[in-house]
């Protein structure tokens, strides 16, 4: 890997099919937005001689946030694969948005991958959602390396920046992430900073010399060796300490010397179980340069360091009906199991899936099983078909490149799968699967639209579908009660790319209108109501009249018909009609417009006449008693509340509690949850957390999270009610 003295293997050009799993490397880049996680990827690529100087591919276009969303907002906003080849691998490098908006593209990244390049800027530090997204990684023993980047950067601190890193992803054990390399400095320009030149590599004690656009290999000068002796030693005793290899340490200890193989092949090992975590550093290739500061460490790094697919446990899998089958193995000859892990609408090609091949071998042209399930409450219907897929490609940029199959451990993109989703399982026809779903955040913040003209009215259903197929993190709600389609997004940004879609994607052009929430209507004392209906203009009349009383009910008892009618004063075939009247009364609302609930209405009398009463009449008689009890009556407005669940570190738990209470909440209790954070439990009006989501981001410095789920409804306070009365 990175350290070995004579491991320098030239650029293989680009991206074919794996022949083999063990040749395959399948690496995610994370990191704040800004990082410099493209650029990265970029410099990679240009050291693998996959793009020109520019990183661009032969057409011009960018190897990665080449959609033109991303060129418009200047920031990446959805996965991106980027597959190189280097020294005989085939290396996936899976480029993920930075802004929480997008953390569904993220998660789709990790669950395509089997280790991690945590990409830091030595300008802005480590933010905290960088932070949780570590902490997901080490729950679930993903291998993990520090990459450092904009070292060119006024004031950037190598090792300032490597403490850093040390505090915050090495809390349980900071002898776990250390440096491999350290940059070395040119001479200073009129603003005082010295460019990185080069590195210098702790183990192999080599100096590696970027300074004339290409790496360049020596050894180092007497009085560099001093410079970098603590550091070397930090490192050996870091390495030993995760070696499997009890008599190692004392070797060292004893003052033997430890030869160069037997601590690259120890560190390898610790890094593919994701128990040491190297720091490595980065800078963009110079103009004219071939190879970018750090590129080639990197990549030496990705195929000596990280785990191969045949060492990632795959996730486990069942029936579409729920019976669990034996875990999978990545295997090329075994069942064809693979996962949707992106979707995406071309407009020539129609939808292309990135698929992950977890086990078997992908080929064009068979049927498989497509299976999704368990979303339907974002909506995604759940659905089993057997579908044809269409040509197998490996995307670079905004192109697609054939391949004859995917073997297991492999991503590939599919054409023509009508039917899949991201999310999705593809299985043997005769042997259908399902695997175990990735965590998805939930989506909180609302997003009302309607169509803006006739014309998008009719597209407006099928883009909305194609929407929401492509990304999981997206709800589409249609409700009944407020008559409003809602597209639940992540944030701002997340709705933004959301419409933006819809209309270069879809030809959809939308309006965004306010969120209503569900209210409700209820009786706040007993009260009753008079129907008269009679009508009489010649021929067949109209007649009924009922006597109601209605009286409040307890929350969640809905609405309560009692029938205490005697002597037949309303005829029996009569009553259901009354009831039926009300009841349709009672959906409209009888003050604001909003669902009447929690009230029991009882019929105490009524008259009726031998020829002119009718089911009508005694329905239209129901409504009319229900109004007039509802006009002498003080009729309160209830407001749906949620109970919200915030986890927030505890440096910003008084912020949240103090802007909870701001939205008329009530905490009803708090607890310590691990890694210094607070659960922080409320009942708030959800009138009142339409934008909580984007809120509380702010508040928090993007590292808390929250979750909502209703509670009940309850009466709104009087100032409040009459302002919506008198919008009504």
């Amino acid at each position: 890997m990175g350290d070995k003295a004579n491991a320098h293997p030239g650029a293989a050009g680009r991206a074919t099919a794996a022949d083999h799993p063990a040749s395959v490397r399948n690496v995610v880049l994370v990191g704040h937005s800004g990082s410099g996680k493209t650029t990265l990827v970029e410099a990679l690529a240009l050291t693998a001689g996959a793009v020109n100087r520019a990183g661009r591919v032969e057409d011009g276009t960018a190897v990665s946030d080449y959609d033109d969303i991303e060129h418009r907002q200047q920031r990446s906003v959805q996965l991106s694969l980027v597959p190189v080849e280097w020294g005989g691998y085939k290396i996936n490098l899976l480029d993920t948005p930075g802004y929480a908006d997008f953390v569904g593209e993220l998660r789709a990244g990790l669950r395509a991958a089997d280790a991690a390049l945590f990409v830091v800027s030595a300008a802005d530090g480590v933010d905290g959602a960088t932070r949780m997204v570590w902490e997901e990684c080490a729950a679930v023993g993903m291998p993990r390396a520090i990459v450092v980047t904009h070292l060119e950067a006024a004031r950037a601190d190598f090792q300032e920046m490597t403490r850093t890193c040390a505090e915050a992803f090495g809390a349980d054990d900071p002898d776990a992430v250390l440096p491999l390399y350290l940059p070395l400095h040119g001479a200073k320009g009129p603003d005082g900073h010295a460019p990185v030149t080069g590195l210098v590599g702790l183990l192999s004690q080599r100096i590696f010399d970027y300074a004339s656009g290409e790496r360049k290999e020596s050894e180092p000068g007497e009085d560099q060796l001093p410079l970098i002796e603590d550091a070397r030693n930090k490192l050996i005793e870091g390495i030993i300490a995760e070696s499997e290899d009890e008599s190692l340490m004392d070797r060292y200890l004893s003052g033997e010397d430890l030869d160069f193989k037997t601590l690259v092949d120890d560190l390898e090992r610790a890094v593919a179980r994701g128990i040491f975590h190297p720091v490595l550093a980065a800078a963009p290739a110079a103009e004219g340069a071939r190879q970018g500061i750090g590129t080639v460490e990197l990549l030496e790094l990705v195929t000596g360091g990280f785990p191969t697919p045949l060492e990632h446990p795959a996730p486990a899998v069942t029936t579409p009906g729920g019976k669990a089958r034996p875990a999978i193995t990545c295997d090329p000859s075994g069942p064809l199991v693979a996962e949707v892990v992106k979707t995406a609408s071309d407009p020539y090609v129609g939808r292309v899936s990135l698929v992950r091949v977890f086990s078997g071998t992908l080929r064009p042209d068979e049927t498989v099983h497509v299976s999704g399930h368990g979303l339907a409450d974002r909506g995604h219907e759940d659905h089993d078909v057997d579908e044809r897929i269409g040509a197998l490609s490996s995307p670079f940029g905004k192109h697609q490149r054939t391949l004859s199959s995917c073997i297991a451990g492999d991503l590939a993109c599919v054409a023509k799968l009508n039917r899949a989703e991201t999310g999705d399982t593809l299985s043997a026809k005769d042997d259908p699967l399902l695997m175990e779903p990735w965590d998805m955040p939930d989506p909180l913040l609302p997003l009302a639209i309607q169509a803006h003209s006739k014309a998008d009215e009719d597209k407006l259903s099928q883009g909305l579908s194609r929407l929401v197929a492509e990304d999981p993190t997206m709800r589409l709600e249609q409700n009944q009660d407020t008559h409003q389609v809602v597209l639940w997004c992540l944030g701002e940004a997340h709705a933004d790319v959301a419409l933006e879609r819809l209309r270069s994607r879809y030809g959809v052009q939308v309006d965004v209108v306010n969120h209503k929430v569900s209210l409700r209507e209820t009786f706040a004392g007993r009260s009753g109501g008079r129907g008269r209906h009679v009508k009489q203009s010649g021929g067949h009349g109209q007649y009924a009249i009922c006597e109601i009383e209605v009286e409040p009910l307890p929350g969640g008892s809905g609405i309560e018909f009692v029938d205490k009618v005697v002597g037949g004063a309303v005829p029996r075939q009569f009553i259901p009609s009354v009831e039926k009247g009300v009841r349709a009364q009672a959906a409209k609302g009888v003050a604001a417009g909003y669902p009447l609930i929690d009230v029991r209405i009882t019929l105490l009398d009524g008259k009726a006449h031998s020829v002119d009463s009718s089911d009508a009449a005694f329905q239209t008689a129901g409504a009319l008693a229900l109004r007039e009890a509802a006009a002498d009556a003080k009729i309160h407005l209830l407001e749906p509340v949620a109970e919200v669940r915030v986890l927030v570190g505890d440096d910003h738990v008084g912020s949240v509690m103090s802007d909870l209470s701001g939205r008329r909440g009530r905490v009803v209790g708090t607890e310590q949850a691990p890694g210094g954070r607070t659960l922080v439990r409320a009942e708030v009006p959800e009138i009142e957390i339409g934008r909580y989501a984007v809120d509380l981001r702010s508040l928090s410095q993007g590292t808390a999270r929250f979750s909502r789920t209703y509670a009940r409804h309850e009466p709104m306070p009087p100032q409040l009610s009459e302002r919506i009365r008198e919008q009504a």
